[in-house]
């Protein structure tokens, strides 16, 4: 099926339960079911159904990323979209995030516009307590009705039923690692939790020196409220950090006066310009003692190269008396074989005439006879016509 291109563009009003508020977090679930009712419609011309894969692309209008405070998370093709975050004081305003979902099997894509809103919840939530979760993903404690049960839970705990979640962050952010590929490793979530109520004291007893001592000895902490959770919910009670904002923060301490800080009134009185060194040495070192040893390696090879050649002087002034005197044994032993060969009684070989016939035997020179068109006639060498 050849892909197409299909671009809707449609707007979205936020509601009262999706729009973002300040300190608060705010989960946009972005729907596989709804992205593909925008798809064209193959039940109605052809009878089939599909469930596609769907992948999410988001961002900011007119911007390639999103706003600081908001992330997005998709666990595969197969699963719906987050978008997530907590927005701040200073995210305050309209925004408008674009979405663009990608069909996997035939490549066609929805374009959709959310606008949404961040104002201010009015709500005073000093004591935030954050839970660490690692047994489950960030996909997985999103949707609003996992929340719901984890405030359940957690209300009998704190012994109040006003809590807020303010944040939820996957492990991945904080610096953990990536499972494996197993079944039941999960990358772990931080779960943090407000409320205007006091910590209980179910709390505050993971906080006490007895329980840090055992987290230190990788043993349980001893609590009388781990039992009230739910089964499917494992918390680790040696990662919960409590904050209290009542509770005004020290400032940071100042510098202290000494060497380096100038004390509160006087001028600036800049050190003296430091003693002029001299480098004469350092450029001996560094320059003319390579130079030296680089003149001395290049004398011992001129030495090698030139003087050590006395022995093959001798031996090339002695070349020619042996050449003549090998040039002489060869003529000599040349002028004995003639004179051997000149004494024998035999007839020379027909090779070594100058011209025979091998047909006749005939030993007489072809150029003393005339030319017979007869082949066997012939001079074997046109040119001694």
């Amino acid at each position: 099926m050849v892909a197409c291109l299909v671009c809707l563009v449609s707007s979205f009003s936020a509601h009262a339960d999706t729009s973002p508020r300040v300190g608060l977090l705010f989960v946009y679930e972005l729907s596989k079911e709804h992205f593909q009712n925008e798809f064209p419609p193959f039940l109605s011309h052809y009878g089939i159904t599909y469930n596609d894969p769907i992948v999410f692309k988001c961002n900011l209008q007119n911007y390639p990323d999103l706003p600081r405070w908001l992330r997005y998370s998709q666990r595969s093709p197969g699963h719906d979209g987050y978008l997530y975050g907590t927005p701040a004081p200073a995210d305050q305003g309209r925004t408008v995030i674009e979405v663009t979902a990608i069909n996997r099997r035939t490549y066609d894509t929805v374009r959709q516009r959310i606008p949404f809103t961040v104002a201010t919840h009015g709500l005073r939530i000093p004591y935030q307590v954050e839970f660490f979760v690692p047994k489950r993903d960030v996909e997985e404690v999103l949707p609003s009705q996992i929340q719901k049960n984890f405030l359940n839970d957690l209300e009998a705990v704190w012994a109040t039923n006003r809590l807020y979640v303010v944040n939820i962050t996957s492990a991945l952010d904080r610096g953990g690692r990536v499972p494996l590929p197993l079944p039941g490793l999960k990358e772990g979530v931080y779960i943090k939790v407000g409320s205007d109520v006091p910590f209980s004291r179910c709390l505050l007893q993971a906080l006490e020196p007895m329980n840090q001592q055992r987290c230190s000895q990788h043993l349980r902490p001893i609590l009388s409220c781990n039992e009230w959770f739910s089964p499917h919910i494992h918390i680790d009670w040696c990662n919960v950090t409590l904050t209290d904002l009542t509770q005004a923060t020290p400032p940071a301490p100042g510098p202290t006066p000494g060497s380096g800080i100038l004390p509160s009134e006087g001028e600036y009185d800049p050190p003296d310009s430091p003693e002029d060194r001299e480098f004469y040495l350092d450029y001996m070192c560094s320059i003319m003692i390579p130079l030296v040893l680089a003149l001395i390696l290049f004398l011992i090879l001129a030495y090698i190269m030139c003087c050590r050649r006395e022995g093959v002087e001798k031996r090339d002034a002695k070349t020619p008396d042996i050449q003549l005197y090998h040039h002489q044994t060869i003529h000599d032993n040349t002028d004995e074989l003639r004179t051997m060969a000149g004494g024998r009684s035999v007839p020379r070989p027909l090779s070594t005439l100058p011209m025979f016939n091998t047909r006749t035997g005939e030993r007489m020179s072809p150029l003393q006879r005339p030319f017979d068109p007869d082949s066997s006639h012939i001079p074997l060498i046109l040119a001694q016509q």
